[in-house]
């Protein structure tokens, strides 16, 4: 079990192991939770799946980004719960159980990070390290009320930790306030080679706010003046190639090939019982041809140079985070699956061209947090939070 009382289901139940940290240091007095991804010295890596725990043995080094903020002081607490195999953005695990969102306890926390986020949205931890493929960190820090970023893709280390698909996956974290995000950020990103300039573009990008209904839209509408009055006037670009559909496709051929190249053995050999959805997707995933994964693979650099063209090295979208508010935790498996396919269409922007973006808990409705994010020329994770610590 973690090292504190988990009322809200967001760890894994294993027994306690000591976890050394420093201490002193610049996180020091601040406790984190890690994704069961992330190999942690005297503890199992599960990566949300009975089978591959079964298969894990206790890990005897533990993942160098988890290292690192245990020798500037923080205290680790505990592993969290992670979706299974981290191939889904709903926070449900059908093994495991479903994290509690701390924000909106009768709607889904999100995942793949779902624990990660019900652990620090119910003020068990300061902070907790996620994993971001197609919206894994994206996703629940909108639906929990976190700041959450997805960085440039491979600036933080995933040395130590399960894959999902290499060349979407990326290590991110959650907090409740952009003071105590900041400093993990100082120590995860360091300084960025080539920073925003002091006056950046803001950059509207039309096609994305079209995706949401007028009531979605209307709840960010106070948040983006407040940007707007912080930052400048915000201008309509188009970031879409081809179609949406195209977008997503693409994106969806990417990342299944690379599932089922991590996954698929383990799968045809063990045939571990997989959870609705996940069953389903790993199943799609075989089938992905070579001719698919060319298309898109070549679709990817298109879009990179596009989006690259169109930031800049001082442009910055302000879209939302998610199409709506978390989806009500009773809700059908098939609504919840449409749900995450509508959010592929927004969230697959950062992840084709392996941009950050920083989603920050500024809109709301229904009494549920709404996330508003910023996504960034490559490079420029810590002048996003800049921007954000700005804005107060």
């Amino acid at each position: 079990m973690s090292l504190i009382h988990d009322t809200a289901r967001a760890f894994m139940p294993y027994p306690v192991a000591p976890v050394p940290h420093a201490p002193t240091g610049p996180l020091s007095g601040l406790a984190f939770g890690v994704k069961d991804l992330f190999d942690v010295a005297g503890y199992p890596t599960s990566g949300g799946q009975p089978m591959m725990l079964a298969l894990s043995g206790i890990k005897t080094t533990t993942a160098p980004v988890v290292q690192s903020l245990l020798d500037a002081g923080a205290r680790f607490a505990g592993k969290t719960i992670t979706d299974e195999l981290a191939f889904s953005m709903n926070g449900q695990n059908a093994h495991f159980g479903s994290p509690v969102n701390g924000a909106a306890p009768d709607r889904i926390s999100g995942g793949s990070s779902s624990g990660s986020a019900a652990a620090v949205s119910n003020r068990l931890v300061d902070f907790a390290l996620g994993t971001d493929t197609g919206g894994s960190v994206r996703a629940p820090a909108s639906h929990c009320g976190l700041v959450g970023l997805r960085p440039t893709h491979g600036r933080v280390s995933l040395r130590g930790a399960l894959d999902l698909a290499p060349s979407l996956d990326t290590c991110g974290w959650f907090a409740r306030d952009v003071p105590t995000f900041a400093r993990v950020a100082d120590l995860l990103l360091g300084a960025d080679a080539q920073p925003l300039p002091g006056r950046v573009r803001l950059l509207w990008p039309h096609e994305v706010w079209a995706l949401l209904a007028p009531v979605a839209v209307e709840a960010l509408r106070e948040p983006c003046a407040r940007l707007s009055a912080a930052f400048g006037a915000v201008t309509p670009v188009d970031v879409v190639l081809e179609s949406f559909d195209a977008m997503y496709w693409h994106t969806r051929h990417i990342q299944g090939r690379e599932a089922w190249t991590t996954d698929g053995g383990f799968i045809e050999r063990h045939h571990p019982p997989l959870g609705p959805g996940v069953a389903e997707r790993f199943a799609w995933s075989k089938g992905v041809t070579d001719a698919q994964v060319a298309a898109a693979t070549a679709f990817r650099a298109r879009y990179t140079a596009l989006l690259t063209a169109l930031l800049g090295d001082d442009g910055v979208l302000v879209m939302p985070t998610m199409p709506d508010v978390a989806p009500l935790s009773a809700a059908p498996e098939s609504a919840l699956e449409d749900y995450r396919n509508a959010s592929i269409r927004m969230l697959c922007i950062a992840g084709l061209a392996g941009f950050p973006q920083l989603s920050l808990p500024l809109g709301s409705r229904l009494g549920a947090p709404l996330g508003l994010s910023l996504l960034g020329p490559p490079g420029r994770d810590r002048s996003l939070v800049r921007l954000a610590e700005q804005l107060g």
